[in-house]
């Protein structure tokens, strides 16, 4: 009976006699259909489903197109006898109709089962640092402040250049009105100009220079304002993927915990229905392995707000089918760790923090010599073309065309400006300008020390992590070797329960602990490499 017939429940037509074989690098149905005395091969191609991005194909899924396809072909097996039995055209097409939908249904039941198959792909560490910088909101923010200043160091670089401007104007008198012979008469008048100019600065007391150089210096400090944003997103999503770690490792260790328990529950309950013990001791293995799947509750919930938290971090609508890689954590650490100074010293020559307070000094002092600029004359010169028609309305005069003709007047000029007094306002400049770099000065200052004592900070922590993990190898070797002494001498019957739990809790407890030092002394690493500024 063939798989349609079994969904039915009854046999209809003799089985097909068909294998599978690959053609083309895909798996195909060869079905062998006797018809008129004659062998027909008929080639079934299977439906593939575009894989969806991020996503693996399994076993499973192949193994559901298989079938799928196998379905498939019965189903178009069974169109055609049926519609070659059947004398009447009505019967053919109700049996071609009642085929197509059942395979449209297979179809749609193969992709879902395809769907569910389907596993996201793990995302590594710099696969998240490098989405997050892709898409956090502060980075673009930071993007577009640095397009602002490539913006404002244009327009600085296009102040040398004349300014050039036309003009047009038309205007009526009513009431008296000046005649060609120079004479008042009452009459209305009507006058019309046109013109053109230009002007350009020859000397501004070297301003035009200073604005280039601050814009420049703008645009340099916006940079790396971008770039600190760009490491404080690294540090974050490192931070975030240290803890998505050690939640895992948790979850391990809970996980243990409840295949220790299980074990001792089965092997308890198989004793008690053999009567050497009581069914109390069995009750209190019971609970405590309740306990046990408790604590990886509440474990799994610590992992899933760790994964809500990078998530949220880079941007993604749902933590749903969010994984990440695990790296071999012991083949990440190192066995020496730089002095604060050498890491201080990179630091200092890579850090974008840093780098955007030289900058602001540098253009602290460049402010200086704009303020200056007020002590120093001014020299531009400018020039244009000029033409006007003035007519006496009511009066003969000339023509429009001959009048712009004559009335046509270029000018050019010279003009410097020589400051006297200013009321003390440049002084008062100068001294503003002074004391914000002195305030921009003791600002570097401030983010040099900072980040000195942060680098501090960490490396202590990674040594103070690293004798700590140390520690916890030798602590939950010696706990693990214990517990499985205790545990021979549980099973064997020389020794009670309470002697068991408590090496068990203690081995459990040292391999938590290995855990958290293992991803903390890992995180420490990490983060004093993007203190250096190392990406």
């Amino acid at each position: 009976m063939n798989k349609i017939d079994e969904i039915n429940g009854r046999s209809t037509i003799p089985p097909f006699r068909g294998d599978a074989r690959r053609a083309g690098g895909c798996q195909n149905i060869f079905l062998k259909q006797p018809r008129r005395g004659k062998t027909h091969e008929v080639l079934i191609t299977p439906h593939k489903a575009k894989p969806q991005c991020g996503a693996r194909r399994s076993t499973q899924v192949r193994t559901a197109e298989v079938a799928t396809c196998e379905m498939r072909s019965a189903v178009w097996g069974l169109t055609r006898q049926s519609g070659s039995d059947c004398g009447g055209s009505d019967r053919r097409s109700r049996s071609a109709v009642w085929g197509l939908t059942l395979t449209a249904i297979i179809m749609f039941l193969s992709i879902v089962v395809y769907g569910q198959n389907a596993q996201p792909t793990p995302w590594t560490l710099d696969a998240c640092v490098q989405y997050a910088l892709d898409h956090n909101l502060t980075v673009k923010q930071s993007e577009l402040v640095k397009s602002q200043r490539e913006v404002e160091l244009n327009t600085a670089k296009n102040s040398v250049w004349p300014a050039v401007q036309a003009s047009a104007s038309q205007s009526f008198s009513f009431g008296r009105g000046l005649s060609e012979d120079n004479t008042y008469v009452s009459s209305n008048t009507a006058n019309t100009s046109f013109g053109i100019g230009g002007s350009m600065n020859l000397f501004t007391g070297l301003r035009v220079k200073n604005n280039i150089t601050m814009g420049k210096l703008n645009l340099e400090a916006a940079t790396a304002d971008c770039d600190k944003a760009k490491e404080d997103i690294r540090i974050a999503v490192t931070q975030a993927y240290m803890q998505i770690l050690y939640q895992m490792e948790v979850c391990e260790v809970a996980k243990l915990q409840i295949v220790i328990d299980s074990a001792q529950v089965e092997r308890l309950t198989a004793l008690n229905e053999l009567g050497k013990i009581g069914p109390a001791e069995v009750a209190a293995r019971k609970s405590t392995l309740a306990q046990s799947r408790l604590t990886y509750t509440q474990a799994h919930n610590g992992l899933v707000s760790a994964t809500l938290d990078m998530t949220q971090l880079l941007e993604l609508e749902s933590p749903e089918g969010f994984v990440v890689v695990k790296p071999d954590l012991g083949s990440a650490m190192p066995d020496v760790l730089p002095s604060p100074e050498q890491i201080y010293q990179q630091a200092l020559g890579n850090r974008a923090a840093v780098k955007a307070e030289e900058i602001r000094t540098d253009y602290a002092k460049t402010n200086i010599a704009l303020a200056k600029a007020g002590w120093y004359p001014t020299l531009s010169m400018n020039g244009g073309l000029v033409t006007d028609y003035y007519a006496l309305l009511g009066y003969p005069g000339k023509g429009f065309g001959a009048q712009l003709r004559d009335n046509f007047s270029p000018y050019v000029g010279i003009s410097l400006n020589v400051p006297i007094f200013d009321r003390l306002e440049t002084r008062n400049n100068v001294r503003m300008a002074k004391i914000q770099l002195e305030s921009q000065q003791i600002q570097t200052e401030n983010v040099k020390k900072s980040l000195y004592k942060e680098i501090q900070q960490a490396y202590f922590n990674a040594v103070a992590a690293k004798e700590k993990y140390a520690s916890s190898q030798v602590a939950e070797a010696s706990a693990k070797e214990a517990f499985d002494l205790e545990t021979a001498l549980y099973e064997a019957g020389k020794s009670t329960s309470t002697a068991f739990n408590e090496e068990k809790n203690n081995y459990l407890q040292s391999a938590a602990n290995l855990a958290q030092a293992r991803c903390e002394f890992m995180y420490q690493v990490q983060l004093l490499q993007l203190l250096a500024g190392k990406e």
